[in-house]
C-alpha cells in the first residue's frame, strides 16, 4: 500500500513551502499527497430557520473560494507526477488533519512553520504545536 503524506496547507507562503517539500518527499518514496484545508467554524446554537439559511449559503460559498484556493496547488503537484488530491472541511485545524491521518493512515503530515494567524498563535498556541503534540505520526514542519 504506497504512503499517504498530508499537508496542512492555509495559502501562506509557509503552507506552499510545506507542499513543495512534501513534494520532493513523494518522490523520492513514490507517497501520495492529500492536501487539507481546514476552514474555522465555531457552531452556533438556537438559530432561526432564517439564519440556518443564511449560514449554510455562507459556507457553500467559503467552500467555494477554499476549492478555488487549494486547486490549482493540486494541480501543481500533479504536475510534478505525484499523486494528489485535497479535502476542504469545517473545524478545529489541527483536529481535523490528525483525524484525517489517523483515517487514511497517513505515514506523517507537513506544516508550514508560520502561516496566516502569526498574532493569535502567540496568544493562543498554534496549530503546529498542536499537531506536534497530538499528531498520531510523524509531523515535519517545514521553515
Amino acid at each position: 500500500m504506497p504512503k499517504t503524506y498530508i499537508v496542512g496547507y492555509d495559502t501562506s507562503a509557509g503552507a506552499d513551502r510545506a507542499v513543495e517539500f512534501a513534494v520532493a518527499q513523494a518522490k523520492g518514496t513514490g507517497a501520495a499527497i492529500k492536501i487539507v484545508h481546514v476552514l474555522e467554524w465555531s457552531a452556533y446554537s438556537f438559530l432561526t430557520p432564517q439564519e440556518l439559511e443564511e449560514r449554510h449559503q455562507r459556507r457553500t460559498e467559503e467552500l467555494d473560494r477554499a476549492a478555488a484556493q487549494v486547486n490549482p496547488v493540486v494541480e501543481r503537484v500533479r504536475a510534478q507526477d505525484v499523486e494528489c488530491e485535497s479535502v476542504i472541511k469545517y473545524g478545529h485545524v489541527a483536529d481535523i488533519i490528525c483525524d484525517i491521518a489517523e483515517e487514511t493512515g497517513a505515514a506523517q503530515i507537513f506544516v508550514g512553520r508560520t502561516g496566516h494567524s502569526a498574532l493569535s498563535s502567540r496568544v493562543f498556541g498554534s496549530v503546529q504545536l498542536s499537531l506536534v503534540q497530538a499528531s498520531p505520526v510523524a509531523v515535519t514542519v517545514v521553515p
